[in-house]
């Protein structure tokens, strides 16, 4: 472990422990590999990528797979690979470093690259027997041979595992024959390999089988022609169909019926990885707003000088800003805690499949937070562009239907809003997050005489500080008595897991903003510090006026009368500020700052 007096929380425990400034790693702690990395994809993406942007968007599916090859051969591909199969294995950080500055210059070469290195190439390293690994991960890694992952099928998308494609065990025992159909398979237009789950007999659950495809020799393999699709246009995308397709007993992955297993932790390491493959693509759109909204004027004014357009700039910024602090927060815990697994004699293969697992809520918490931030940051883009954002001769438009698919990949934001609070609860129930003590002491403390003392808020971020333990006791009592009143039965109220999974989203983003920006304050000063202090208040500020809304919401959906009342007081008590914020302010002094800088510049 390579900072052993750091206190590492589990995953979850962000909610009932207080994190130290000192015990977060933020952009800023970048070593001087990881930045050696970051500045090679920057410049692969500005030379290969960026200008081939039109072509892209012509569905030009022979450059996508041209530029993927490029990118193994640079060894992009195989940053999070082991080096005993061909990988550069630089550590959990830098394999979301690389697919953060890898996947702005368009979404249909981010998603042919996250398809490949993740779900296409993780499910063997993580699974895979040895000799599995020594056969294919190398060629995976070089990018000789991409991958794809062949779970969704027309009756079975969210419902992974309600799959109806079959693996049926030929009498001599040798192999399964696997019949059957997927679609939306990214990569499939020019992949030779594919992670297929299918069922054996009436398992309750699905198996999963590695699968060669050569274009020469099919083996019962045919494929749908290329979806058309609204955004990602260059990602190949196809229906894949199966038909006594042969594959021998040795390329089960796994054990028979781990299918399931597979793909939901296949799927953890895809969030975290998505919420990366988002943030560069809101630095750029920024940039290129605040560049335009500089050169552009109206009524002999440049147009970065209308408030109207400042609080779009402000908003944009601090979104990316607080996305990051949040996106490698959780990366640094995630590479962390794989170290602790490997010092305490785990495989490689269990240390990273725990690793990942231990943090499968905040995971789900960055997915949903930052693929909608993304979304509205290209919206804004558009709004400030006016009618030429409207136009495909301006990135804005192409950068708005990419970023649509990211809300529904991965596990659609409604089924991750969802997961994140029942996996939360079943931490709980488990004993490794204790939600039991704190939520009994906040409902101790509404019946009880609150404080009328006024705390000292001279130091930096001390009321923002005390908001956050506030509205972690929001959460706390919503949770708690919803899980009182309907127990096991709560997964069935899917609104009120909504609401309170908004509550537990803007916590962990809001915290670790703050977290971020401490830390950098105590290493440079509050001066320099200023605009991204400013951008911490002003997403906190937002945080809790989403979190009054849903608390309302969530406490007016299950409590009555005498309760209700109570706990409403309470809401009310724990989302007011002493001192509110100046948000116009706020606002005009990050908009300034971007503006100044002429880019996105923090």
């Amino acid at each position: 472990m390579s900072e052993p007096t750091k206190n590492i929380l589990r995953g979850g425990q962000f909610l009932v422990k207080e994190t130290k400034c000192e015990d977060v790693f933020t952009p800023e702690d970048f070593s001087e590999e990881q930045n050696m990395m970051k500045e090679a994809v920057i410049e692969f993406n500005d030379r290969e990528i960026i200008p081939n942007k039109p072509r892209f968007e012509a569905k030009d599916y022979a450059l996508t797979e041209e530029i993927m090859r490029k990118a193994g051969e640079l060894g992009f591909l195989s940053v999070a690979v082991p080096e005993a199969y061909g990988g550069l294995d630089m550590g959990f950080v830098s394999t979301v470093l690389t697919c953060d500055y890898i996947s702005s210059g368009t979404g249909s070469f981010s998603t042919a690259f996250g398809a490949h290195t993740g779900i296409g190439t993780m499910p063997i390293t993580l699974y895979g027997t040895e000799e599995q690994k020594q056969k294919y991960v190398p060629k995976l890694a070089t990018g000789e041979w991409f991958g794809s992952y062949c779970l969704t099928e027309p009756g079975a998308g969210s419902d992974a595992n309600s799959g109806k494609t079959t693996a049926t065990l030929t009498k001599d025992g040798k192999s399964y024959k696997i019949n059957g159909q997927k679609m939306w398979i990214s990569n499939a237009g020019f992949c030779k390999l594919m992670i297929v789950f299918a069922r054996i007999e009436d398992d309750k659950n699905i198996t999963g089988f590695i699968v060669e495809y050569d274009k020469e020799n099919p083996n019962g393999i045919t494929l749908g022609e290329e979806e058309h699709k609204l955004g990602i246009r260059s990602s190949s995308t196809r229906q894949v169909f199966f038909n006594d397709t042969v594959v021998p007993v040795e390329n089960m992955l796994a054990g028979r019926g781990e299918g399931f297993k597979i793909a939901m932790n296949a799927l953890n390491i895809g969030r975290i990885k998505l919420a990366a493959a988002c943030l560069d693509s809101q630095r750029r759109i920024t940039t290129s707003a605040v560049q335009y909204a500089n050169e552009r004027k109206q009524f002999k004014t440049r147009i970065s000088d209308f408030g109207a357009i400042k609080v779009k700039l402000a908003e944009m910024a601090t979104n990316a800003y607080v996305g990051e602090s949040a996106t490698y927060r959780a990366a640094k815990n995630i590479e962390d805690r794989i170290a602790i697994r490997k010092s305490e004699g785990n495989s490689h293969q269990e240390a990273e499949l725990k690793g990942v697992e231990e943090y499968a809520i905040e995971c789900s918490i960055l997915k949903v937070a930052v693929s909608e931030d993304i979304q509205n940051c290209s919206d804004q883009g558009i709004q400030i562009f006016g009618g030429m954002g409207f136009s495909e001769d301006t990135p804005m438009e192409a950068s708005w239907r990419d970023a649509r698919i990211t809300r529904i990949y991965e596990g659609t934001n409604e089924i991750n809003r969802m997961l994140c609070v029942g996996m939360l609860v079943k931490k709980a129930m488990k004993g490794h997050v204790d939600l039991l003590a704190p939520a009994k002491a906040v409902a101790d403390e509404l019946v009880g005489i609150p404080s009328f003392d006024r705390p000292d808020y001279s130091e930096l971020f001390a009321e923002e500080k005390e908001m956050i333990t506030k509205l972690k006791k929001v959460f706390l009592m919503v949770a708690g008595s919803a899980v009182q009143k309907f127990g096991p039965d709560l997964q069935k109220h899917q609104q009120l897991l909504l609401a309170a999974s908004d509550i537990l989203i803007e916590i962990y983003m809001a915290e670790s903003a703050i977290l971020r920006t401490e830390k950098n304050v105590k290493r440079t000063s509050e001066k320099e510090q200023s605009a991204q202090i400013a951008m911490t208040k002003l997403y906190l500020y937002e945080a809790v006026d989403i979190i009054e809304k849903k608390g309302k919401e969530s406490i007016i959906s299950f409590a009555e009368g005498d309760e209700q009342r109570m706990m409403l007081m309470g809401l009310k008590r724990y989302t007011k500020y002493a001192n509110y914020p100046d948000i116009v302010d706020l606002r005009n002094e990050i908009a300034e700052k971007v503006k100044e800088e002429n880019k996105y510049c923090f």
